[in-house]
C-alpha cells in the first residue's frame, strides 16, 4: 500500500526534523569542542551520528513505500552555550520535540489505517523513551554536581565513556 498524502508529507517533515537534531548536536559538540570537555563533545558527536542514522531509517521507509523524499532546508544550530547544563537542558527539550512529533505522526498513521507505518514507528517511540531517558540522566548528575569542577570533569568523564562496553 502506497502512503497517504499527508503521511507521506509528515514522514518528510520527520526526516527534516531528524536531520535538525543531528546538526543541533553538532552545534553542541561544537562548543563543547572549544572548552575542556572533551567527554561532552564526543557523548555529543556519537548523539549526532545517532541522529543521521534515524534520518537515513525514515528516508529508506518513505522510498520502501512508494513515497517521495523531499529533503527541507537546515537553520544554523546554536552552538554556543553559558555552561554545558546549559547544552543538555536545550538538548532535552529538543528531545521532547521529536518525540511528539513521531507521536503526532502515529495519531495520523491510526486516523489514516496505515498500519505498516504504526508498525514502523513503533521502535522510534520505544527509541524516545531512551533518548530522553539519557538525556535526563545526564542532566541529573549536572545538576547534582552544580559548578563543582571536580563534579563537571568527573561527569565529562563518564560521558565520554558512552557506548563502551
Amino acid at each position: 500500500m502506497k502512503l497517504s498524502t499527508k503521511v507521506e508529507k509528515a514522514l518528510n517533515d520527520q526526516i527534516n526534523l531528524e536531520f535538525t537534531s543531528a546538526y543541533a548536536y553538532l552545534g553542541m559538540a561544537a562548543y563543547f569542542s572549544g572548552t575542556p570537555f572533551t567527554g561532552f563533545a564526543r557523548w555529543m558527536h556519537l548523539q549526532s551520528k545517532e541522529e543521521m542514522e534515524h534520518a537515513r531509517k525514515f528516508f529508506d521507509y518513505v522510498v520502501d513505500r512508494g513515497g517521495k523524499v523531499t529533503l527541507q532546508g537546515i537553520g544554523e544550530p546554536p552552538s554556543s552555550y553559558k555552561a554545558p547544563i546549559e547544552a543538555f537542558r536545550a538538548s532535552l527539550r529538543h528531545e521532547q520535540k521529536v518525540s511528539a512529533a513521531i507521536e503526532r505522526i502515529y495519531e495520523l498513521a491510526l486516523s489514516e489505517k496505515d498500519y505498516s507505518t504504526l508498525s514502523f514507528l513503533k521502535w522510534f517511540l520505544d527509541e524516545q523513551v531512551e533518548e530522553e531517558k539519557n538525556v535526563s540522566d545526564m542532566l541529573a548528575r549536572l545538576e547534582l554536581v552544580g559548578d563543582n569542577t571536580s563534579g563537571l570533569y568527573q561527569v565529562d568523564q563518564y560521558a565520554g565513556r558512552r557506548g563502551e562496553s
